[in-house]
Order: structure tokens, then sequence, then C-alpha cells
């Protein structure tokens, strides 16, 4: 990263936009600058700005955060084959992604600094909207130090504008910055109301829930051997959390423009990057670079793992319901699983202009070069050609990819365009609360009525059943079931990312090729008898991971040499860094 990322301050300013999103940002120098409310409103729009544009830089006008889960097994890039950063094969000190993940949390951090170091000898002295300000931008700051502790581990740390002098310091303990962002939080909390009066801010929900997300991380990594205190940390910073928000009526609502208009959906929905087509237009693509060819790039895949992992209706997993059917696997599954993902035979529905005449209903095909598409001029099906087997682009559909799915989230509506959505990206959910509280409580050994409580809330939700009886009282059947949950409930909102590396599954999950469709010459779904296996191993089991060695011969391969190597539980720091700080040590494995 360019030094003047951590040395200079960069703020924001605007004269007249009452929108604090839609304030653009112009550089600023912070001496003798915050001593006014409206001073440091205007310092506080500029950390939101990195929050809420910065974070485009991997690519694609998509959020970051859409690309983690695409780093893990439950979903891979067009690019994963052969393997990138998703499988390992490009995961090394020069990847650019590693570049600019660092970038992003760094230039937040720097204008996070300026605005707090900035206002500390003015702060005393103003009201309670002006430390409110400040506690958003801390809360902000340790939502930064979080991201990079979870990823690199220990990282350079700073709380105040930095001298050259400064810059050139080794890494500090991930523990340290852990407590640190622990602190924060809990003592931001203090000047944040519980629900932010302007959507899109950070309030006192948020700062627990970060609380809670940090110390889950610092639990399950037993860092500085002192996991059972940080669970517990997490357990009780959910539980703060718990009855002050309330999670949406209808799970699909929380992806839709319309959804997200609800009151209750509002209430579920506790950090989300904002976007709208008012003042400066701010859209993303996340539906476009997932639909069907008929109307998107399909650039990101959910895969089979990810697939397999919603349960039955009856509440069982695929290999133990009586109800699940190889030949047709959307049928009798969570609701969850068709308001995430697409598959053959599915109706997917999209719009490529925001206008009527740009709806787009289309039936999924992974077999044939025709399929139906609605017409809405004379309100009929049609016969038409299979964009996602018969076009110049076909290569990179569902199908002849190997992937067997398409994203459904946020990517099913067919009000705007698909190509300048400004549905509201999902950073922390109440769902993540309360699953969050039943882990640290299971970790804990305490299983009482809360954790059932609190994991059928969730399930209940979703029109699942409660937790059964044979899992009450039992720590393993209740970590498998809360595991379980957190996949399928938050995919595609960047949280398995860290997951996957807190529960040390990351050998499980890449240890064999991706696999989609089953293969038209071996049956295709209608020769499909077999499920897949969930007891290769006690690990697999409990972290259900499906196995397809017995029948991968019948099916299409999606990511083929997958892999895993111990050094990926932690990203390379990026070697332009290492250039400018020699003091900074790479994590072990990866060369300088």
């Amino acid at each position: 990263m360019k030094k003047f990322l951590l040395l200079t301050a960069l703020v924001g300013v605007c004269a007249s936009c009452e929108d604090f999103l839609d304030k653009e940002p112009y550089t600023y120098t912070s001496a003798g600058f915050y001593k006014s409310e409206e001073a440091i409103e205007l310092g506080l729009t500029g950390v939101y700005y990195n929050m809420y544009l910065d974070t485009y830089n991997f690519g694609y006008m998509v959020p970051n955060f859409v690309f983690l889960d695409q780093f893990t097994g439950m979903a891979f890039e067009r690019n994963d084959a052969p393997p990138t950063i998703g499988a390992g094969g490009g995961l090394d000190q020069n990847n650019g992604r590693v570049l600019q993940w660092w970038r992003t949390w760094y230039t937040l951090i720097a204008r996070a600094n300026s605005l707090i170091y900035g206002s500390r000898n003015y702060i005393g002295g103003l009201g309670d909207k002006a430390k409110q300000y400040i506690a958003e931008a801390r809360v902000l700051r340790a939502f930064a130090y979080y991201h990079l502790i979870s990823t690199y581990g220990d990282a350079p740390f700073f709380d105040e504008p930095v001298t050259v002098e400064q810059y050139r310091t080794p890494r500090t303990s991930k523990v340290s910055i852990l407590d640190f962002i622990l602190s924060e939080t809990q003592d931001a909390a203090k000047y944040l109301e519980w629900t932010a009066p302007v959507r899109g801010r950070i309030d006192k929900a948020a700062a627990y829930g970060l609380r809670a997300r940090a110390a889950l991380l610092g639990g399950s990594l037993d860092y500085g051997g002192r996991g059972a205190d940080y669970f517990r940390i997490a357990a009780t910073s959910a539980e703060a959390v718990i009855g002050r928000r309330m999670p949406a009526n209808n799970y699909e609502d929380l992806f839709t423009t319309t959804g997200q208009t609800k009151v209750d959906v509002r209430s579920e929905l506790i950090m989300e990057i904002m976007y709208s087509l008012d003042g400066n237009k701010r859209t993303h693509q996340i539906g476009y670079g997932s639909a069907s060819r008929f109307y998107g790039q399909t650039l990101r895949h959910p895969s089979a793992l990810l697939a397999d992992t919603y349960e039955c209706t009856d509440g069982k997993r695929i290999d133990e319901s009586p109800l699940y059917d190889p030949k047709h696997p959307q049928r009798n599954r969570d609701p969850r699983f068709r308001a995430t993902l697409r598959m053959h035979g599915d109706t997917c529905v999209g719009n490529t202009t925001g206008q009527e005449s740009g709806k787009i209903k289309i039936i999924l095909n992974a077999y044939d070069d025709n399929t139906e598409q609605f017409d809405y001029e004379i309100n009929t099906w049609m016969p038409v050609t299979n964009m996602d087997i018969n076009s110049s682009a076909a290569w990179t559909s569902f199908t002849l990819m190997g992937a067997g799915y398409v994203w459904a989230k946020m990517a099913t509506d067919s009000v705007e365009s698909i190509q300048a959505s400004t549905i509201h990206y999902p950073v922390m959910r109440y769902a993540e609360i309360l699953l969050t509280y039943a882990e640290a409580k299971i970790e804990l050994g305490e299983l009482d009525q809360t954790v059932y409580d609190a994991i059928n809330e969730v399930r209940r939700r979703a029109k699942m059943p409660e937790v059964s009886g044979d899992r009450i009282g039992n720590i393993d059947k209740m970590r498998q079931l809360v595991r379980r949950e957190r996949k399928v409930e938050l995919a595609l909102e960047g949280l398995h990312f860290v997951d996957m590396r807190r529960w040390k599954i990351g050998d499980l999950e890449n240890e064999q090729d991706s696999y989609g469709v089953p293969l038209k010459d071996a049956g295709g779904y209608a020769g499909m008898t077999e499920k897949p296996d969930f007891r290769k191993t006690a690990r697999h089991d409990l972290n259900d991971i499906a196995n397809y060695d017995a029948y991968s011969h019948k099916l299409r391969p999606a990511v083929q040499g997958r892999f895993w190597d111990p050094k990926f539980e932690l990203w390379p720091l990026p070697q332009q860094e290492i250039f400018l700080n020699p003091a900074l040590e790479q994590n072990p494995g990866y060369s300088n």
C-alpha cells in the first residue's frame, strides 16, 4: 500500500447534499478542522465513503464481501479453472486481491484515525450528536481491524495518524488487536442508539454485533489461550442484541428491493451497504454476475457442497431423509435452498433494462439446445434457444462450467435492471446474532433453552422444524446444527470465509474436485439414484461435507485440482507492503 494511505488525512465533505450516502469526499487535512459537530459529521462521511465504495476493488461493481464465499468450497468463480485464490493455487504474496483487501481496510483506518484523532481536543465540549459520530467512526475502524486479523493474523496497528518512522514498525499481535476491537466496540456503544435513525449508519446493535463476531473468532482459534473468555464475550455481546431487533418475517424479502422497504426487514438488517438511484447513483452488479446467460454473466457459482448442505423439509440431511430425490434434488428441501440458488428445471426471473420490456422469465435447462421463455405480451410460455447451452457465451454458463447451480440470492428481482441493482447488501443480520449466541454457548458447553430458542427463531422463519429431540443436550449434534445453519442461512454474505478457518475445515472443503450437473450420457438427473456420502470421516459428518467419489464418473467436473495447504489458514502479507516496510514479517509458508 502506498504510504499516503496511512499518512494522509482523508475525509469527506459536502456542502449541499442531505443524504450522507450521497456526499462526495474531498481531500482535507484534519489539523484544527474538527471543532464542530458539522465538521465531524463531514469527516465521518469520508469514513463511510470508503466502506461503501472502496470495497468494490475486487472488480465487477460488486462488494468484496460477495467474493469471500467464492474463496471457500461453498462456491467458486469462473476463473477457478484452473484453481486460483479460491482453491489455493493463486494464493501468494503477489496476488492482486490480497493487496486490494489490505488497502481497503487500511484506507478506512487512515480516514477514521484522522477524524478520531483530529477531534480529540474538541469533542469534550461538543454535544451528544458529535460523540455519536465519533462512536460510529470507532466501530467502523474496529470493523476494518476485524477483517485484517481474520485474514492476515498479526497486523500493523495504528490508532492515530502516523509518521514515517511509526509506519516502519513490526506487526502487532492479533490478540492485542482483538482486545482493542472488543474495548472499542463496547465503549462506542454507549453513544449509539439501538437502531440508527438514518438507515445505513452504525448503531448500538452493530457495535455489539461486531463485538460478538470478533470474539467468536478469538474463541474458535483460542487467541492467547483465552478461548473460553472470548466465547463468553461473544455470547454476552450477542445476548445484548437479542430482543432489541427482530427477524424479517420472510427470508426472501431480505434480498429484494421491495422486501427491503418493509419494517421487519429493516430491523433484521443491522449493517448494510446501501445503494440508490437517487442523487449520486450507487448501484451494483451482484445479480448480473450470478444469473443465467439469458440475462447475466454467470461469473460466480454456488457449489454442490453448499447445495447438498440444505436439509429436507423434515429437518434431516439429504443422506438421512426419505424425502430426498436425487432425480429432483430441489424438491422437499429447506425453503432457503430455493431462495439462495437455482438449478435445472427451475424458473428464473430478472430484468435487463429496469423497464417492463426488459422482464425475463426462463426455465433453466442444463442439457438441451432449447428451453422455454415466458412471453409477457401474449402471457404464455414459448420455445426459445437455450442461451446456457447454445450461444457464444455459453461456456460460462451454469451447466457448461459444470456448476449445476446459479445464485438466486440478490439475483431474482424483476423490478430493476440486473446490471444496476439497488438491493442493499447485508453485512450483518439479526440471524447472525442469534447463531453467534448459540455457537458461543455450545462451545462453552452451556446447552440451555436459550440456545435452542435462538436456533429455533432462525429455523421457524425458514419454515423448518425446530431443534429435534435427539439434539437436545448433545454438544456434537448441536455444534453440527449451528454450523449447518450458518452455511445455509448466511450463504453469499461473506461469513463462511472466516467460518471455514474458525472451524479448521479448509482441508475438507478443498480436498476434491467441485462437481455439478449429472452428465447427459450418464442419464442426467433422470438417471440419478445415488446420494452423497457425508460419513467419510467423523469430521466430514460433523461439518456436513459431502463426498462424491462413488459416482463422480456420472458428474460434470467444475473445478479440478483443488487443494489445501495449511498456510492458507492465513493470507500472505502483500509483497508490496513488505517492500515499503521491511520490519513486517511474512506469514509462515510464504516467501518474501
